[in-house]
């Protein structure tokens, strides 16, 4: 076994290409934001985790129905746009915004090592996702955001291997983690301006 970051799939092995973002990739890769929710340990985050999964299964479904043009994401996207329900157009622009919060969180935390996880992720609400939430959604996101774990219990999980072998330097958790951010913060800023310019996003 190996610490966290390397037994999932990173944003950083996503193919983006001229044709748009590897779906079956990312969606690998967005499986491993599930599981970092684990990481911070707070049934809280179950609603945050319980949202990740179902958009994730609304995209692989769209998948999975019709490959040849689900390659990418933007493919995938376009091809829907004819339908009545764009059940996984909607979907991942859902995921998307949960990715994006997730991202800006960690990123948060990674530029002010002083700064405790609850105060990252309460600053990364903010700027994302809260404006899409009635007032019941926000309550939720406000507990979990208050459970969060201390700074150095998350990133001590983050560095450990759960088979019990030897943990990783935090230089190395650092490394592999700004890769993945920055990986996983390029490809949500593509994709939302690839939204917002062809239009996919209204009515959602």
């Amino acid at each position: 076994m190996a610490p966290y970051l390397e037994t999932v799939k990173s944003f950083a092995d996503v193919p983006v290409t001229d044709a748009g973002v590897d779906t079956v990739a990312f969606l690998e890769a967005a499986q491993g934001v599930v599981g970092l929710f684990d990481l911070l340990g707070s049934a809280a985050f179950a609603a945050v985790q319980s949202d990740l999964k179902g958009n994730i299964a609304k995209v692989r479904a769209r998948y999975d129905a019709v490959p040849d043009q689900s390659g990418t994401l933007e493919l995938l996207v376009e091809n829907e746009k004819g339908e009545k329900k764009r059940t996984a157009t909607e979907g991942l622009l859902w995921l998307l915004r949960g990715l994006a919060f997730t991202c800006k969180a960690l990123q948060i935390a990674q530029a002010n090592k002083s700064k405790e996880l609850a105060a990252s992720f309460g600053e990364s609400y903010e700027a994302t996702l809260k404006k899409y939430h009635n007032f019941v959604v926000k309550g939720i996101f406000s507990v979990a955001m208050k459970a969060c774990p201390y700074r150095a219990t998350f990133f001590e999980k983050l560095a450990a291997d759960p088979a019990g072998g030897p943990a990783v330097s935090q230089d190395k958790v650092d490394e592999e983690l700004n890769k993945w951010l920055a990986a996983l913060d390029s490809i949500v800023t593509r994709m939302q301006n690839f939204y917002e310019t062809g239009g996919h996003n209204k009515g959602f």
